[in-house]
């Protein structure tokens, strides 16, 4: 389960998107997933996903791996899938059972949730895949930077996200070294009841939160050593620019979502 986890892990790579300026990227994902919620079609979910993959492929990312990360989340998709299909009663009944009826509208309200959380978690991961968690940090802080007139804290907001971020796998790895050393000494994490297997996550959780505690104090103290000052004066090997590959990519959203527009109107299914 724990190895599932993609978020926060970055390949780098040589691609289109790889090249993209981050900016470009971050505002790309949001504008992504407000598209997801513009659909109102199958039809709209199939273009979304097809323009998806056509950039997943481009990475050379394996599409498998890009999945996997789905893993950890299939029980909030199936529980979102099983309460849409029971708790929406308009349409024509399928099935039948006493006091349970599942209609066709239900089933497509639910298969409509579990596909819309499906792109959403894939657009986020494609982001962190293919961005550095420097760049990621510099995007942020540059799209925050406006902020900075009402005294919003861009740079420090921005680097905290991308220090969690990239912690993550760190944090996933220790994670998955503490339950074999508890499974070696008897622990049991996967059978019994649910509050039994609750329970058993407490010898897991406490020397997690201890390791990320002291990983957390020596990283202010090597940042406090290397006289780390916030972003005041701070400067950037490399400079943040647009260039032709970042107007094409808005050229290609500008696109997707007008052609989502055009399917909404039509009715499509």
């Amino acid at each position: 389960m724990l190895k599932n986890i993609t978020l926060g892990q970055y390949f780098p790579g040589d691609s289109l998107i790889h090249r993209l300026d981050p900016r470009t990227k971050l505002i790309a994902t949001v504008a992504l997933i407000a598209i997801v919620f513009v659909v109102q079609g199958f039809a709209g979910f199939a273009l979304i996903a097809a323009f998806v993959l056509a950039c997943a492929a481009s990475t050379k990312i394996h599409l498998k791996f890009l999945f996997k990360g789905l893993k950890p989340l299939l029980f909030i998709i199936l529980f979102t899938f099983i309460l849409n299909l029971f708790f929406q009663t308009g349409g024509t009944p399928l099935v039948v059972l006493g006091p349970v009826k599942i209609t066709d509208m239900g089933l497509r309200m639910a298969s409509f949730m579990a596909v819309r959380l499906i792109l959403l978690v894939v657009c986020s991961q494609l982001l962190t895949l293919t961005t550095s968690p420097i760049a990621l940090t510099d995007g942020l802080e540059t799209l925050f930077r406006p902020l900075q007139a009402i005294h919003f804290p861009a740079h420090e907001i921005a680097m905290m996200m991308s220090i969690a971020l990239r912690f993550i796998p760190t944090l996933m790895d220790e994670a998955d070294k503490i339950m074999k050393a508890q499974k070696a000494r008897g622990a049991n994490f996967e059978t019994g009841s649910l509050i039994q297997r609750a329970r058993a996550m407490i010898p897991l959780l406490v020397p997690l939160f201890v390791g990320a505690f002291r990983r957390a104090e020596e990283l202010a103290l090597a940042m406090d050593a290397r006289c780390y000052r916030g972003g005041a004066g701070r400067t950037r090997m490399k400079q943040l620019k647009f260039q032709g590959i970042d107007a094409l990519a808005a050229l290609a959203l500008a696109l997707l979502l007008a052609a989502v527009i055009l399917l909404n109107r039509l009715n499509v299914f």
